[in-house]
């Protein structure tokens, strides 16, 4: 059994869903203005810049902090009413072509993000994928969230949670690919045999170079219902494989 790993922000969607879903928490109540105005200011020096583990430690603490006391009820029925609306025109248009690509060839396809389960699992299921890797806050007795993290998908715990799930389902990660933006994702590229460098950051296009890793440019959201079943994505999915790995080999020798 093959898979397909999936990084979400800026790898199947266009910026961090959690910024994303962020003035729709403004508007219920559950975050400040104040946060929010951070967040977005996160996000631009994200896309910019990228984010290295020490960064990303920080959002976690951040996000564990200011979503203490939530219900996690709440934040569910807030991400099922506003995901059709909110998330899905961020979707680029590339990696859906690739998901139904390995869709068609009988892989599994899963997600595997850094943003919390409560956002992710939703999303997978609008795609009509396997399923997701997300991180996962701690609950109380009562439902809500106590500020600490029962598990966090970020950087080599990718990797292992792949690992593990590789055992689970019989998973032949040799054979499997992985996609991934960040160089905190690196882990999780490694974990398999075909890794794609996707809208990479500065250390994760140099690496990706090195590693003979295919790189991708993903640019057009697209919503997922609006997206054609047809076998022509499939098709042009398969060239682009096809085409990046003689790519990356090229650029390689020219660096």
């Amino acid at each position: 059994m093959r898979a397909a790993f999936f990084d979400l922000d800026k790898t199947v969607i266009a910026k961090s869903s959690l910024v994303a879903l962020g003035p729709e928490f403004h508007a219920r109540g559950l975050l400040h203005r104040r946060t929010l105005v951070w967040g977005v200011f996160s996000q631009i020096l994200f896309m910019r810049f990228g984010a290295n583990d020490e960064k990303l430690t920080k959002i976690r603490e951040s996000v564990l902090k200011v979503t203490k006391g939530w219900d996690r009820q709440e934040v569910r029925t807030l991400v099922a009413e506003t995901i059709n609306e909110i998330i899905e025109p961020l979707i680029y248009s590339e990696a859906l072509e690739l998901i139904d690509h390995h869709l068609a060839q009988g892989d599994e396809v899963w997600l595997v993000s850094m943003a919390p389960s409560e956002i992710v699992e939703p999303f997978a299921e609008l795609l009509g994928i396997t399923g997701a890797i997300a991180s996962r806050a701690k609950i109380d007795e009562e439902g809500k969230f106590t500020g600490e993290m029962e598990f966090f998908a970020q950087g080599e715990n990718k990797a292992v949670a792949m690992r593990e799930l590789a055992q689970q389902r019989c998973i032949d990660l040799s054979e499997s690919y992985a996609y991934s933006d960040s160089e905190t994702d690196i882990p999780m590229l490694e974990a398999v045999g075909h890794a794609y460098a996707v809208n990479p950051d500065r250390t994760l296009t140099k690496l990706a170079h090195e590693n003979e890793w295919p790189i991708l440019g993903f640019s057009h959201p697209v919503r997922a219902h609006d997206r054609s079943r047809s076998h022509t994505p499939f098709l042009i999915s398969a060239l682009v494989i096809g085409v990046a790995a003689v790519l990356g080999r090229t650029q390689l020798h020219r660096h």
